[in-house]
């Protein structure tokens, strides 16, 4: 308890010169490249790593990390930069990669496996829907024609729907930073404290309902825990003891009403510690390409390409392989599209 008391706080992860948010940005999308390892060669995402044991595939675990690291760093983006540069920063990491991914998949991934001819192909009007709705509305479901037809999950992007998520809490950082909220720290706090009741109770009134409504829950309240964590970061300590502990409280309440709104809570708080602890920071992890983004587009399209082309092959046998591509998109993604972006970025907003 003593070390607990005494752990350093998030404000002063921040002011040490090293941290591991790019770290673990990168190994949060691995973990979901190696999620859905099996689901794809399947279909089901049961059996998926961690479903059963903890009510969460690691694919899902994974993503919580993100929006926890999301909500932090886009809260502090917006306290230092405004919200004219919180816009185009915001626009710039996600609209580039993501428009370049679906066009490649589309035009080029789907024409290279598709059963049609090109012609028939590229002058299907469900190819232009698919392009249409991946970049206005994030859909994960659509098919393209003639592409994947015989694997069990025929989607070419299944990751991208929590971009829609991502987007909605961008918006509400913007939004709450508008009307002056992020400056009324307790009121954000009652805020947060109402997301939680919410869905403790939906786990005592509605615990076998519709996935939508938990993850509408889910992952609004982790990001904004980091959030939170953020706006008060010279109160939240950065303690491993503490987190160990914390974990085994989780553990403890899986067969109760409150486990899946503390498991969302210590993941938010377990991942921030990791990212900022003193203890832990003491080196330099920063990668030298910023593939994340690229690993979480490109993962699943690249696996079902494997998949269409091995379909006797074992998701064991695939997965290597497979991993190697993504890296080597994303690594194509990363110098091609994302940087060049964040290098306008750069001379489109003033210095921090």
């Amino acid at each position: 308890m003593t070390g607990f008391l005494r752990a350093a706080s998030a404000a002063d992860g921040l002011g040490l010169p090293h941290n591991h948010f790019g770290l673990l940005r990168l190994l949060l999308a691995l973990a979901v490249v190696v999620s859905h390892a099996l689901s794809v060669t399947t279909g089901k995402v049961e059996d998926e790593l961690l479903a059963h044991s903890t009510g969460f595939t690691l694919g899902e675990h994974a993503v919580n990390g993100f929006f926890a690291i999301s909500g932090f760093l886009v809260t502090m983006s917006y306290e230092q930069r405004g919200w004219r540069d919180y816009v185009v920063a915001r626009a710039l990491r996600i609209a580039p990669g993501l428009i370049a991914a679906t066009l490649v998949v589309a035009l080029l991934m789907g024409s290279a496996l598709t059963k049609l001819s090109l012609s028939a192909y590229l002058t299907d009007p469900q190819l232009w829907r698919f392009i249409n709705g991946t970049l206005t509305s994030f859909k994960s479901s659509a098919p393209l024609p003639g592409v994947f037809s015989d694997n069990p999950l025929r989607f070419p992007m299944g990751t991208v729907w929590t971009l829609k998520y991502e987007t909605l809490c961008y918006l509400g950082v913007l939004v709450a930073g508008l009307v002056g909220l992020l400056a009324h720290r307790r009121l954000v706090l009652g805020l947060w404290a109402a997301l939680v009741v919410a869905t403790v109770l939906r786990e005592i009134l509605t615990p076998d309902g519709p996935k939508g409504i938990e993850t509408a829950l889910r992952l609004p309240l982790i990001f904004a825990s980091g959030g939170l964590i953020y706006l008060w970061r010279e109160k939240v300590p950065l303690s491993l003891p503490g987190l160990a502990v914390a974990l085994v409280v989780v553990a403890l309440s899986q067969a109760t009403p409150a486990y899946k709104a503390l498991l969302y809570l210590v993941t938010a708080w377990g991942v921030l510690v990791l990212a900022l602890a003193p203890p832990l920071t003491r080196w330099r992890s920063e990668p030298g390409a910023d593939l994340s983004y690229g690993v979480y587009l490109y993962g699943w399209p690249v696996q079902q390409a494997f998949v269409a082309l091995f379909p006797t092959v074992g998701a064991l046998t695939l997965f290597a392989p497979s991993l190697i591509v993504t890296l080597l998109v994303a690594a194509a993604s990363w110098y091609l599209v994302e940087k060049p972006a964040l290098g306008l970025k750069r001379r489109l907003l003033k210095p921090a």
